[in-house]
């Protein structure tokens, strides 16, 4: 009897540790996505505003070399 409440007691904190986990992602792709993309535009940072950083991609555009 003692192995049964235990699995059972077992599997309902899992259940429970999931449930709180879904929860937890769901609220935060809710909040996330509650505003359409540009809604929150007074709140862009510097780094949203500045141009491509210098260590991305190629200083200028690939040409083909015989």
């Amino acid at each position: 009897m003692f192995a049964v409440a235990y699995n059972v007691y077992r599997h309902l904190a899992a259940a429970a540790a999931a449930t709180l986990i879904t929860l937890l992602i769901a609220t935060s792709f809710v909040q996330s996505t509650a505003l359409p993309p540009g809604a929150r535009s007074e709140t862009t940072t510097t780094a949203a505003q500045s141009g491509m950083p210098t260590w991305f991609g190629q200083p200028q555009p690939a040409t083909l070399v015989d």
